[in-house]
């Protein structure tokens, strides 16, 4: 352990990661969209008001915030006059607000590295363009179907009424040889299925 991670707790729990993990955390895409929008709805807000509060505590307020109405109409309110308007505001600025601060789900299946510092990742279709032509190229199969899952990747492969029972495991073999070559960090099972035309 460097001196840089025993200052930082947080720099060794970063190390300590297991490489997919660490792939998964790096690669997930943040919610720009929403934070944009949370950002500057925030900003907008907060900087009016402090405009509003630091001219009205110069004796010359600027009007563009009814800061007497609101106090007043806050002071008279209760949480159940509220309207369906202002709960629906309210849950709608929550939902950006979660939105913003929790990342997207990863689109890019990680991929091994010799070099720990380096994160990198293959588009999902790619990876299953890959994967479908490696199974269309064993001997026998006419059109091959690939499914990344959660914990499996599926193959269904399409062939003649004539087609041997070895064929599933060539064809398990090509893709499992396939994604060892690509390096990918997944530990899916490769479960191949087989639908013969003809019969």
């Amino acid at each position: 352990m460097t001196t840089l991670q025993q200052i930082l707790p947080g720099a060794a729990v970063a190390a300590q990661e297991s490489p997919l993990r660490r792939s998964r955390r790096v690669l997930r895409p943040a919610r720009t969209p929403a934070g944009a929008t949370v950002a500057l709805a925030l900003t907008a807000a907060l900087g009016l008001s402090a405009a509003e509060v630091v001219a009205a505590l110069m004796g010359r307020p600027l009007g563009w915030l009814p800061v007497d109405r609101l106090i007043e109409q806050a002071g008279r309110s209760s949480w159940r006059d509220l309207s369906l308007v202002a709960l629906g505001l309210a849950a709608a600025g929550l939902t950006l607000l979660l939105l913003a601060a929790v990342p997207g789900r990863c689109k890019l299946v990680p991929v091994e590295t010799s070099d720990p510092n380096i994160v990198i990742g293959i588009t999902r279709s790619g990876l299953r363009r890959t994967l479908r032509t490696v199974a269309q190229q064993v001997e026998g199969v006419r059109k091959a179907r690939v499914r990344l899952r959660r914990r499996t990747i599926e193959v269904t492969v399409m062939t003649g009424p004539e087609s041997p029972g070895s064929m599933l495991r060539q064809v398990a073999t090509a893709v499992g040889d396939r994604l060892a070559g690509v390096g990918t960090l997944t530990t899916g099972e490769v479960v191949v299925r087989l639908r013969r035309r003809g019969i």
